[in-house]
């Protein structure tokens, strides 16, 4: 029962930070407007049109990336029956690696990269982690 609780743990703390993320980028087209003439559902559109996105795009994508990480390791925290710290931090090391992959494909400032990396997905974790020892 502890294996498919574990499981089930590192899946829906997945799914479930995905959704959070996917849900707050697409804020960054409608709430924070972006850019003419970049398509959201066009990479090459994005990739084109990077140098325009402004502070409230990058700022959007970065909480985006937070909360995404955020959840979804406090739903692994949750979930699991046994090492929760290494649940929590392994949702937080597939999200960096997304976001590492996101930062390599698209022409990203060196400065979003930085911040984004460095504060978007460990330190969440260990917050999370914190959050849920409490409880």
């Amino acid at each position: 029962m502890k294996i498919l609780r574990n499981i089930a743990a590192l899946i829906i703390g997945i799914v479930v930070g995905s959704f959070i993320n996917m849900s707050i980028i697409k804020l960054n087209g409608t709430m924070v407007p972006l850019p003419e003439g970049i398509d959201p559902a066009d990479m090459e559109s994005i990739k084109a049109g990077m140098h325009k996105y402004t502070l409230m795009n990058y700022l959007v994508v970065f909480l985006a990336h937070w909360f995404g990480t955020f959840s979804g390791a406090l739903v692994a925290g949750f979930i699991a029956a046994s090492s929760r710290l290494i649940f929590m931090y392994t949702i937080a090391a597939i999200f960096m690696i997304g976001g590492v992959s996101m930062v390599i494909m698209l022409p990203t400032p060196i400065w979003f990269a930085a911040a984004d990396i460095a504060f978007a997905y460990i330190p969440v974790a260990w917050l999370v982690a914190k959050l849920v020892k409490k409880k």
